[in-house]
């Protein structure tokens, strides 16, 4: 997966989804702080919208955006929107000004956008090496009238999991033991694992690992995870920042030859209407404090601990003096 791949039996919905919500968000969409007259006419710096995906980590990644860029003299606002597919088109026009994003996984989206998926799936711009990644999402992104702030340390990337006694048994820490062990692995994934690179391919090619069956599960759904936990299959595609995986008694095992591309998090701004240095002063402060383990905790608290996006994400900025500057 990565967070952010979006299943193609979804593309239809999130279709039908746009019509809709290009009326919302022309209609209250961000528009630039000068054509606002500066402060938004409520003693503020102007407004400006935020937005989320469809999922737990970008809702919170998208609170606590929200959260430092109030406290930077901005009115916020969360705008969900389903998919990459809606909300990165809104972003170019301003309809949305702010959104958390995966370096790799957008990097590889403009690449399918501005070269066609074909030849961007020939010549991905998009590796492991985080600075390269986000050199090669500037270059994209820019012509775009994005502007992409640094990446930090926290990475939502794919990742591979077995249960703690099947790592215990077979002294597994990483997937070149898997391959070195010659075990033959059942694998719970997305329908598309057997064609990408970082999938079975890639568990085959880069670390000889025997992939002998994909069960299309879904990528960290709980069906996959529970699939592993009572042996109907031997690993799982999940996520670095899964943070249900100890309830199924599963552990990750390191990507030590580095299969997966650098989905680091960081923010991208529409360049017009967010690109203000306050802006990335606020956002930057932010990227640099998280951990690919703070996320990971965010999250549990949301869909473990069932709490608030809104609520986690505060709570969190201030025990981290975020907030208040």
């Amino acid at each position: 997966m990565s967070p952010i791949r979006i299943p193609a039996r979804r593309r239809l919905v999130a279709a039908t989804a746009a019509v809709l919500l290009t009326a919302g968000l022309t209609a209250c969409g961000g528009g630039s702080l000068e054509e606002q007259g500066g402060d938004g006419g409520d003693g503020g710096k102007g407004t400006l919208v935020v937005g989320s995906a469809g999922f737990t980590e970008s809702a919170i990644m998208a609170e606590l955006y929200a959260a430092v860029l109030d406290d930077a003299g901005y009115t916020t606002r969360v705008q969900k929107l389903a998919s990459r597919e809606l909300y990165e088109p809104a972003l170019e026009k301003g309809e949305i000004d702010v959104v958390p994003e995966y370096a790799a996984t957008l990097a590889e989206f403009l690449n399918a956008k501005v070269n066609g998926a074909d030849e961007a799936a020939k010549n991905p711009v998009a590796s492991s090496d985080v600075d390269k990644t986000v050199e090669a999402l500037t270059e994209l992104a820019e012509p775009r009238g994005l502007t992409v702030l640094p990446a930090g340390e926290a990475v939502a990337q794919n990742a591979f999991a077995v249960t703690e006694k099947f790592a215990e048994d077979n002294d597994l820490r990483t997937l070149s033991d898997v391959g070195e062990a010659d075990l033959r692995i059942k694998l719970a994934a997305g329908d598309e694992c057997g064609d990408r690179p970082f999938c079975r391919p890639g568990l085959e090619k880069t670390y000889g690992i025997d992939i002998t069956e994909v069960d299309p599960k879904g990528v960290g759904s709980v069906q996959a995870k529970q699939s592993v936990k009572d042996g109907t299959n031997d690993m799982v595609l999940t996520i670095t920042t899964d943070a249900t995986l100890e309830s199924f008694g599963l552990v990750l095992l390191e990507d030590d030859k580095n299969l997966q591309n650098a989905d680091n998090v960081l923010p991208v701004v529409n360049t017009k209407d967010a690109g203000a240095k306050d802006v990335a002063t606020a956002l930057n402060r932010l990227t640099e404090e998280l951990t690919t383990e703070d996320l990971t905790e965010l999250n549990r608290k949301v869909d473990a601990d069932r709490e608030k996006a809104e609520d986690v994400a505060r709570e969190y900025l201030e025990s981290k003096d975020l907030l208040g500057s």
